[in-house]
């Protein structure tokens, strides 16, 4: 299955709360558009492994995704290594999306930088083609993406470029609240954490409106980039 976009967490819930809105906009666009998440996000303080698979399906039925899959990587402990990278690799081949989403180039969490030089590794080696891997025996052809997108999580990182995803917040908040066992909810009895505390929603909603404000939008989501971004044209800048 070729995909348009295809966007990579560390853990189940990365993409929701980063980029689901510019996801959501490119399906409308008639995009096709996958998730890989790396680990299953077992070192998490609530729930567990489990639930958090069956929550990151729901959230893809949400965001209307063509393909969500979990690699399996040791959530804490993955390493940006030969064996990793093959990994992401043999996906990047097999979806050869133009598009590609990672995680912020530095951040709180030590798998969000990892992952992200992990997939930015992996993006240039996939389109080495004496690097062989295969899928189900069959050799797969080298690819590389046109474009690599790094989105802004945890700590404040000044965008390169913010899409406007006002019209699809409502969604976007539906799709992170499908973790339920994560966020906020006045009912449970899980021991609490920086992210599910009510003011972590708020913050989420007050970084959209900060990326937001200088394009005149109500909400939007940040993205840098590592390589020079071409243009057709100077008009074609928002």
């Amino acid at each position: 299955m070729k995909l348009d976009v295809l966007a990579f967490g560390a853990h189940p819930d990365d993409v929701e709360l980063s980029c689901s809105g510019t996801l959501m906009q490119s399906i409308e666009q008639g995009k096709k558009v996958g998730v890989v998440d790396l680990t299953r996000g077992e070192l998490g303080t609530r729930g567990s492994a489990e639930l958090r698979i069956k929550e990151a399906s729901a959230s893809a039925k949400i965001l209307g995704l063509s393909e969500r899959i979990n690699l399996n990587m040791a959530d804490g402990f993955f390493l940006n290594d030969k064996d990793h990278q093959l990994k992401i690799i043999k996906q990047l081949r097999y979806y050869q999306p133009d598009v590609v989403l990672a995680n912020a180039i530095s951040d709180r969490h030590i798998d969000h930088g990892r992952g992200a030089a992990l997939v930015a590794d992996a993006c240039f080696l996939s389109g080495l083609k004496n690097i062989e891997t295969d899928c189900e025996g069959v050799k797969q052809n080298a690819w590389r993406p046109k474009v690599l997108y790094h989105y802004i999580q945890d700590h404040y990182l000044k965008p390169d470029f913010v899409v406007d995803v006002t019209k699809f917040w409502d969604r976007k908040i539906e799709s992170i609240m499908a973790f339920s066992s994560q966020f906020y909810d006045p009912k449970s009895n899980q021991n609490n954490t920086p992210i599910s505390s009510k003011e972590f929603m708020d913050f989420i909603a007050s970084r959209a409106r900060e990326f937001g404000r200088p394009i005149g939008a109500t909400y939007a989501e940040g993205f840098q980039v590592k390589r020079v971004i071409g243009v057709n044209g100077i008009t074609s800048l928002g």
